[in-house]
């Protein structure tokens, strides 16, 4: 649905913002910024994904909850209602965002986890533990949502996937930092009999400061997305809050010849939803339509298979499963000791937030296939390894000390290759390939999808490996294997291409009435713009001779 405007301009508007990657995002740092403040969402995400797994083996916490401590299935439930809310979260967004913006949806998100947040950190109970988990749950689902969507539709085509990885990068800091403050917070009274209670509740009570930090700022200090903007209607802030972005005056050729592009794709998406829906008269009606599309329509359908299928394969090569369990796999492996347990997940941490880092310097500049292709190789012979050996070694573990620690270390690879790969690909791709009409719905979808394997997986991981044992391993490595050759055969690549060029890639626009629709868009936006000239406004399209000028 969404407009080519033309790929040689396109082409030029991205050249124009600068390099790809990290040179890239060095220069265009007021994006970065927000970004960087955005991927506070991601924080929180991945810091309570963290937490868990540590407070899960307290000994104090086993005291308050024995229930929970001693049965692995309500230990399941307890990690996937978390899952299961997320779930929820992410769906139900999609509406959300577009009727109330990104940034406010984002904010209401933060509300709602802080209520989740405290009744987590003040439980007495495990039906009060669950509650809590559940309201926090569903702000989690709307961050993870939103912030990738928020961050794709502020950032230039160059810098794009780096941006977007900046999600990847919270998830992973909030998930060192959660491991190691819980290393530390476990000899609170000492780590026997005499542990404190604070040593669990306060990291699950300092999980609200972030929260009240983004709460605030996406009030006060985060930009309304241009592209939003737009399709709410509001034109002249779009055109304010694109130049605020990218820190040019409001007639800076760049900004115009961008904002050209965003009211292009509007206006065509706009028609296109008038001319084939002409008996949708109300707003209900229009987001029926609008999802209906995403499913009858071949280029949005195949984008949407592919976007989801991408957060499945995800989620099954193991990842959430080492970062939900990690002490308990470590435990499996051989490793003794509480302390052990955790400091070795505590280095699980380290390398997720070291690995992604790489993603900056690889996303915008090798692509995202190329980037996910290794990492697939990578992730495969970790879990080959490490199934291997458990296999070997399943039944005795005491006299073979080495082969657990070399085990772990594959394990470690593992979080390595997938933290610079999938880890960050899975936030990118879905934020940048859909048009704007259904954006914020199909990633949504993409998103919830995501969430709803992380469920399944946080939920039998528990009695895989009491059941299957060095088979969960294997499991995952086959879906390290079937993500090699998914990306080979049936994966486009998207690096530098700009949002309203990707029909480009996925097909659209090709028939002969989406065509003619195009060439209508496209003259009444130049009608505009003369208008414009004439009468002195600045209207949010770029000028006819300087446009054509960058056009050739």
């Amino acid at each position: 649905m969404v407009a080519i405007v033309g790929g040689d301009t396109n082409n030029n508007l991205a050249e124009a913002y600068g390099p790809n990657g990290v040179r890239g995002i060095l220069k265009n740092k007021f994006v970065f910024a927000l970004g960087l403040f955005a991927s506070l969402g991601g924080f929180m995400f991945g810091y309570d994904q963290g937490v868990i797994s540590g407070i899960l083996v307290m000994n104090n916490f086993a005291k308050v909850f024995p229930t929970l401590a001693n049965d692995a299935n309500l230990q399941g439930w307890m990690v996937s209602v978390l899952q299961l809310a997320a779930f929820v979260g992410a769906l139900l967004n999609g509406p959300i965002a577009d009727r109330f913006s990104r940034k406010l949806s984002i904010a209401s998100a933060n509300i709602i986890f802080i209520l989740g947040a405290s009744l987590q950190t003040a439980a007495k109970n495990v039906a009060m533990m669950f509650v809590g988990r559940f309201i926090a749950g569903i702000a989690i689902g709307q961050l993870s949502m939103c912030v990738p969507l928020y961050l794709g539709e502020i950032s230039p085509p160059n810098v794009r996937g780096s941006l977007v990885t900046l999600q990847q990068y919270g998830i992973t800091i909030g998930i060192m930092i959660s491991f190691w403050l819980n290393y530390g917070t476990q000899y609170i009274g000492g780590t026997d009999d005499g542990q404190k209670e604070v040593a669990w509740r306060l990291p699950l009570g300092l999980q609200i400061l972030p929260s009240v930090c983004l709460l605030i700022g996406s009030i006060f200090f985060l930009p309304y997305s241009p592209r939003w903007l737009f399709l709410v209607g509001r034109e002249d802030e779009a055109l304010k809050s694109l130049a605020r972005i990218r820190r040019r005056s409001v007639d800076d050729e760049l900004v115009l010849a961008e904002i050209h592009d965003i009211k292009v794709s509007d206006r065509f998406d706009r028609l296109t939803l008038e001319e084939l829906f002409p008996n949708a008269k109300t707003k209900l009606m229009q987001e029926y339509e609008m999802y209906k599309q995403l499913l009858v329509v071949p280029n949005l359908r195949r984008r949407l298979v592919i976007s989801c299928a991408m957060q499945i394969i995800q989620q099954f090569t193991g990842i959430n499963a080492i970062i939900y369990y990690a002490p308990k796999i470590f435990s499996f492996l051989g490793l003794d000791g509480t302390s052990i347990k955790l400091l070795a997940t505590g280095v699980v941490g380290i390398i997720n937030v070291c690995s992604t880092s790489i993603a900056f310097f690889t996303l915008d500049m090798f692509g995202r296939r190329s980037v996910l292709i290794v990492g697939a190789v990578g992730m495969g012979i970790s879990q080959l390894i490490v199934a291997t050996i458990y296999a070997v070694y399943d039944n005795n573990w005491t006299a073979h000390k080495s082969a657990g620690w070399v085990a772990a270390t594959f394990i470690w690879l593992f979080i390595a290759n997938f933290a610079y790969s999938i880890g960050c690909v899975n936030w990118v791709y879905p934020s940048e390939i859909f048009p704007p009409s259904v954006r914020s719905k199909a990633v949504g979808i993409a998103i919830s999808t995501n969430w709803l394997s992380n469920f399944i997986i946080g939920l039998v991981t528990p009695r895989m490996l009491e059941s299957i044992r060095f088979g969960t391993f294997y499991f995952f490595f086959a879906f390290c294997v079937i993500l090699f050759f998914w990306v080979i055969f049936f994966l486009p690549e998207t690096k530098g291409v700009p949002i309203e060029d990707m029909d480009r890639i996925f097909g659209g626009n090709q028939a002969a009435t989406d065509l003619d629709r195009m060439k209508r868009v496209i003259q009444e936006v130049e009608a505009d713009t003369t208008r414009s000239l004439f009468t002195g406004k600045k209207e949010s399209v770029v000028e006819l001779d300087e446009y054509r000028r960058g056009s050739s």
